[in-house]
């Protein structure tokens, strides 16, 4: 990948950092306003991967920043049971389980 796409995704954990700061400390509004970057950066990052093995990998990170974000907004509005953000994190699984499935067979015919 180039070193374009690594340095969006050093800024990209940035942003996460932000978001799940201000979750710790209960600051609702940046919290939830950090949300909406942090998820762009990582739709972008997953669009410029798109013929690459790592796009697996980074579709696993949009997912588990659903499910973290989903948690964060249950939390900070109390919208309902933190479940509702299991399926983001199983979606997370069956990617990052299919990033391993493809590199391993990429491995093999190398």
């Amino acid at each position: 990948m180039s070193k374009q796409l690594r340095l969006m995704e050093n800024y990209h954990i940035l942003l996460w950092l932000f978001k799940d700061i201000s979750w710790m400390m209960e600051f609702q509004v940046f919290g939830s306003i950090m949300i909406i970057p942090t998820l762009f950066m990582a739709v972008y990052i997953l669009y410029k991967s798109k013929e690459h093995i790592e796009f697996w990998v980074n579709l696993a990170v949009l997912f588990w920043i659903m499910a973290n974000s989903s948690w964060m907004l249950i939390e900070f509005f109390n919208l309902g049971n933190k479940i509702i953000s299991l399926p983001f994190f199983i979606l997370g699984l069956v990617s990052f389980f299919a990033f391993v499935y493809k590199s391993r067979s990429i491995s093999d015919v190398s």
